[in-house]
């Protein structure tokens, strides 16, 4: 398999699933409310439907196989069936769930996609307010991606849950993928791991963070001129290249520091930093606190002497 530094950071963000909750509904309706999930997506299994949200109020139309991903917005108000009549409030809240063979109604799901801290700090700036996948993209099999997970959701399955997150994965790798092909993608982390002129370089970083990579060395991996490389890698990822290593390695740190018991000292090594000093000097530099004080902070540890 070729390497696929965007992979890894979507194993970083820790995608840790998808709470979902749906219903069917013939005749006009509309669910509305207050959003408390940064990434919130509407999927709509069956019918039509249109999504409004604070900073997007022009109705958005959904067919049937579409996911609308919404990035941290405050509300948002879906509606559907036919115009004319007084449409009926839907509570998604107490919403139930009905066969995928019944005739003559909407189905909708909606749920958040549920990513740690670095997980919501990148998306933050990488996705747009609000995003859409269709079903008609080339490649993209979500319409029978929304039917598997309303099957998943509705029918109370051994192993529902576990099926649920993988499917929220795939959702959200779908918008990745289709957000690489927008010409105004931002600098960022999502454009330069998906640069193909930069990938080379961008590999050996993920692949060896530890090392004391040069930026004529990574150059070289690009087939290109030092000067040519740091000027494209800079646009591509609004950092210089030794500063994005700094920032991989930050985000590295901070995952072992959450997840493991690892010595503060190892862990600086590991990433190929000379001294534990030099490595919290630079962890509080880039995260504002010390590799000690992050860990007892994040996992809720009393702090040590």
């Amino acid at each position: 398999m070729q390497n696929d530094p965007l992979s890894g950071v979507l194993d970083l963000i820790e995608v840790r699933g998808v709470m979902s909750n749906g219903f069917a509904v013939d005749g006009p309706w509309i669910a509305r409310g207050a959003l408390d999930h940064p990434l919130k997506f509407i999927g709509v299994v069956r019918g039509q439907a249109t999504v409004t949200a604070d900073g997007h109020e022009e109705e958005l139309l959904l067919d049937a196989g579409d996911v609308a991903i919404l990035s941290h917005r405050s509300w948002l108000a879906v509606r559907g069936g036919p115009a004319g009549e007084d449409p009926v409030d839907i509570d998604v809240t107490r919403a139930g769930f009905v066969s995928l063979g019944e005739d003559g109604v909407d189905v909708v799901l909606g749920g958040h996609i549920d990513l740690n801290p670095l997980g919501r700090d990148l998306l933050a700036h990488t996705l747009p307010p609000v995003g859409v996948v269709r079903a008609s993209e080339p490649g993209v099999p979500l319409r029978d991606r929304l039917v598997r997970l309303y099957t998943e959701v509705s029918g109370d399955r051994v192993g529902s849950a576990f099926a649920v997150r993988q499917h929220g994965q795939l959702l959200l790798l779908d918008l990745l993928r289709l957000s690489i092909h927008q010409t105004d993608l931002p600098p960022g982390w999502l454009r330069v791991l998906t640069d193909e002129r930069l990938r080379p370089a961008v590999a050996l970083i993920h692949q060896a963070p530890e090392k004391p990579w040069r930026v004529e060395t990574l150059a070289r991996a690009a087939a290109m001129s030092r000067t040519s490389f740091a000027t494209l890698f800079r646009a591509a990822a609004g950092t210089p290249p030794l500063t994005y290593l700094n920032r991989w390695r930050i985000l590295l740190a901070q995952r072992a520091l959450r997840t493991g018991d690892e010595r503060i000292g190892a862990i600086a090594s590991t990433l190929g930093y000379a001294s534990e000093s030099a490595f919290s000097t630079a962890f509080k530099r880039g995260v504002g606190e010390s590799p000690l004080r992050y860990r007892n902070r994040v996992r809720g540890d009393h702090p040590r002497p």
